[in-house]
């Protein structure tokens, strides 16, 4: 068990007793050192990055955490803690340096877009072949989160005359989408079928190790800025039992399933199965 103290900032997102709450609302609660950051600084960072890729989305899981947790561990991969404790809460690691708040607000997505897609619980660990699926839907989701985050912050910064760390920002999201374009040697728009074949016994026995899952990241991105519809079917993933450990044809249909029961688009899991030409 992670030994951290923590910091309660209680934004009061969670104050009205009577409405249940949902991932946006859920009360934020930070622990770890932090390393040279002041920790209400983080928990700004954060807030925001939480705002940006959450408003205007609907949040139609049904098993949405009551609460939030992040702490800064120091060292070692950002994660989500599969935990025993608390289990109503959902908790998140990540390794930042002083300040680095560009880092912060991806780290951080990434794991959010986790616990979007209904992975937080201790029974909820990944599983191949088809973990690589969800790796590109939550990667997409936190840099189209880093996108809004750059417009928002040149606007509304949270801290005093900081808005050209906007332009930072975006240059960080910039050069995460060049590092995932190179492996497919092109546009965004390429061949997804013959990738797919490709790289498919990859995918499913490594789950992308070596980026070459970039050209995916990349389609389900230009998904979710072309219909934001898309990034409310994520509330729908891993809602069946076998969750990613079946084949990418029955996870899309699982997922197109789920959508409908938690009344969700589906735009996203059928507009996959098209691209990756499954039949």
């Amino acid at each position: 068990m992670l030994a951290y103290l923590p910091l309660m900032i209680d934004e009061g997102l969670a104050a009205a007793q009577s409405a249940p709450a949902t991932l946006l609302s859920a009360p934020l609660e930070l622990g770890g050192a932090w390393g040279g950051s002041r920790p209400s600084d983080a928990h700004a960072v954060i807030s925001r990055m939480r705002k940006v890729c959450l408003s205007g989305i609907r949040l139609l899981s049904d098993r949405q955490p009551a609460k939030l947790r992040v702490d800064d561990q120091g060292s070692g991969p950002p994660h989500v803690w599969l935990h025993d404790d608390n289990p109503d809460t959902a908790w998140i690691v990540v390794d930042i340096g002083t300040r680095d708040w560009c880092k912060l607000a991806y780290q951080f997505g990434h794991e959010l877009g986790h616990v979007l897609c209904n992975s937080w619980q201790r029974r909820d660990k990944p599983r191949l072949p088809s973990q690589q699926l969800e790796e590109a839907l939550v990667e997409a989701f936190s840099i189209r989160g880093l996108g809004l985050l750059a417009d928002d912050w040149e606007l509304h910064p949270p801290f005093p005359h900081d808005a050209a760390f906007g332009a930072a920002i975006r240059k960080y999201r910039q050069d995460l989408i060049e590092r995932y374009r190179k492996p497919a040697g092109g546009p965004p728009a390429i061949d997804m079928c013959a990738w797919l074949r490709r790289n498919r016994d990859s995918l499913d026995h490594t789950g992308g190790v070596g980026l070459i899952e970039g050209p995916e990241i990349l389609q389900i991105l230009a998904e979710y800025e072309g219909d934001r519809t898309c990034v409310e079917d994520l509330g729908a993933v891993n809602r069946w039992p076998a969750r990613s450990g079946v084949p990418l044809e029955e996870y899309l249909t699982l997922w197109r399933a789920s959508c409908a029961e938690i009344k969700a688009g589906g735009k996203l899991p059928m507009r996959l199965h098209d691209r990756l030409c499954l039949g």
